[in-house]
């Protein structure tokens, strides 16, 4: 079963599913084999470079490929929701680009439709799969700084403005906490979990969705998370794991990292290389290839659960800083 061929299908060909087909390209055991887009041409364009045999003019048509093991869905957040529960209802396995979906309630039909359609379904929030970040978690779990009393990190760039871009988009759920912010957040979450209280504001622009987002988190352990997201600014994009015996600061940009280091109030410093080739896409591909393999219908390192999880902290602080979209 460990030497089946894991046959990928790829929803909405653009700039993040252009470095995802990369990557898959360096994973033994997978292949590209379906591309779809609503604009055949692209599609087309797509496919041949990566050498997809089948292409598709439209998101709907892909499920009826004859060799699909798996679709990568990389299309705008707001069709996330739609596209997952198109794949699952066809009985064919889910990797879907982070956010999730808009919203609780739509996660929370996708994994009850995979549940139901017993179909794997994972959120593609790549960073957890990360091997500098997978240490780091580690560390913090093995007690190596000591109990955690403070955790930041950013992820800021300055965004070429354009209303009807992604980014600046309400329509197409635009705004740096979904598309950025949901980063910082997700370390704060896998470090110390939920929090008992989130505090949160933000600059929201002239197109309705908020180009800067600051939160603070406090835990029941009395750790604090401080972290930012902006398209406003360009900022470090680094991370800092604070504790009672010493830090752990993932390099810039953190999320992507390639480097940890870890300094210890005693004076020692360690340092770990993760140095790769790829984009980093591949780490979690492997992870779900395995999945597949074993007949798994949900990952044990990033649970439907972890998805629950993470759109309920999402949706809290959307509604502190005043964020709706019409999902």
């Amino acid at each position: 079963m460990n030497d089946k061929l894991i046959r990928w299908g790829i929803i909405g060909p653009g700039r993040i599913a252009h470095k995802f087909a990369q990557d898959l390209q360096q994973v033994a055991g997978a292949k590209l084999m379906a591309v779809a887009s609503r604009n055949a041409t692209r599609a087309g364009e797509f496919a041949q470079q990566y050498d997809a045999p089948y292409v598709y003019g439209s998101y709907e048509e892909i499920v009826t490929c004859p060799e699909l093991d798996v679709v990568y869905i990389a299309s705008p957040h707001i069709g996330h929701h739609q596209h997952t529960l198109l794949c699952l209802r066809a009985g064919v396995a889910v990797l879907c680009e982070k956010p999730f979906a808009m919203n609780r309630q739509q996660v929370q039909e996708m994994v009850e439709t995979a549940r139901q359609n017993n179909v794997f379904l994972m959120e593609a929030l790549w960073s957890r799969f990360n091997p500098a970040i997978w240490k780091a978690l580690e560390l913090v779990k093995n007690g190596a700084i000591g109990k955690v009393h403070l955790l930041k990190a950013d992820f800021g760039f300055k965004g070429i403005y354009d209303p009807h871009s992604r980014l600046f988009n309400k329509n197409l759920g635009g705004g740096s906490l979904l598309d950025i912010g949901i980063y910082p957040l997700f370390l704060a979450y896998a470090a110390l979990g939920m929090p008992q209280d989130i505090q949160a504001t933000a600059y929201i622009g002239s197109t309705g969705v908020d180009e800067t987002c600051g939160l603070i988190l406090k835990y029941a352990n009395d750790a604090v998370a401080v972290l930012d997201s902006s398209f406003r600014v360009k900022t470090r994009c680094e991370a800092s794991i604070y504790g009672e015996k010493g830090t752990i600061y993932l390099h810039p940009r953190w999320h992507e990292t390639k480097q940890l280091t870890v300094e210890y109030d005693e004076g020692e410093t360690e340092t770990f290389d993760f140095e790769r080739s790829t984009w980093g896409y591949d780490y979690e591909i492997q992870e779900v290839n395995q999945c597949l393999k074993n007949g798994q219908k949900e990952s044990a390192n990033w649970s439907h659960n972890d998805s629950l999880n993470l759109i309920n902290l999402l949706d809290s602080t959307r509604e502190l800083i005043g964020l709706h979209y019409d999902e």
